[in-house]
């Protein structure tokens, strides 16, 4: 792990014990998974508490995310769910999450869980595997092909989205992942699915330009060509959903 990472995370850890009682802090996405890219992975964690957040905490809360934005580039990309240790085994309690620089509720998803419980990254106390209860093959299937035909499919409708370099990465990585997942079970870090997408037929020139932002140094894109882009993520992102979801 990066130095200004560990830093900020050693700083945010700090942070929570001063403004919540904290039982764990876990850590899942890119980091747990083993692919983390430092200033350009999102920071995706998990503050195990004792009680809901009241008011007071909650601006406290607030505050020691924006210190942390002010004080570490990094911490931009730092989000965190306060989820309460007695609603752990409850998939669909929204918990208090900081996410995108704002205070939010959200759910903590199936795909979430599997990765805690597949890393079981824990920074400060219990590691997820002796906390929270297993996904099984079936809610991880079941979540992975609703999101897929109600949020991503309908999303390739969206021309306009298509512009931005985190729709067309997202799209067709996460098509990727969820293609091996509901194969096998399995879940994959946006490395390993630049490495599936070929056999989703994702155009080359696709892959080499996420693989660039993800791990190289991409091309600028004139307006034209980011248009052209557009349309192909597009096209193939919706072909392979459609591909995965019939497979």
């Amino acid at each position: 792990m990066a130095d200004g990472v560990e830093a900020l995370l050693d700083r945010f850890l700090e942070g929570i014990q001063e403004a919540v009682p904290l039982d764990a802090l876990w850590a899942h996405g890119s980091l747990a998974l083993g692919d983390f890219q430092p200033g350009r992975s999102d920071l995706d964690m998990i503050a195990v508490v004792r009680c809901a957040p009241d008011a007071a905490q909650r601006d406290r809360l607030q505050d020691l995310h924006r210190e942390l934005e002010a004080a570490h580039p990094q911490a931009e990309k730092l989000h965190c769910s306060y989820v309460v240790r007695d609603r752990l085994p409850d998939h669909d309690v929204r918990h208090l999450t900081w996410a995108h620089r704002e205070l939010m509720h959200r759910t903590v998803t199936p795909v979430s869980r599997r990765e805690l419980r597949t890393g079981d990254l824990s920074l400060s106390g219990p590691p997820p595997s002796a906390l929270l209860p297993e996904v099984t093959d079936a809610e991880l299937a079941d979540f992975v092909r609703r999101d897929l035909r109600t949020f991503w499919l309908p999303a390739t409708g969206k021309p306009v989205r298509w512009l931005q370099d985190i729709w067309v990465d997202l799209g067709a990585l996460t098509t990727a992942r969820a293609g091996v997942t509901l194969t096998d079970g399995r879940l994959i870090s946006k490395g390993e699915a630049l490495d599936v997408l070929p056999a989703l037929g994702a155009p080359p020139d696709l892959i080499d330009d996420i693989r660039a932002r993800r791990y190289g140094t991409p091309q600028p894109l004139t307006a034209p060509q980011r248009v052209r882009r557009a349309r192909q993520a597009r096209a193939f992102t919706r072909a392979a959903i459609q591909r995965v979801l019939t497979a």
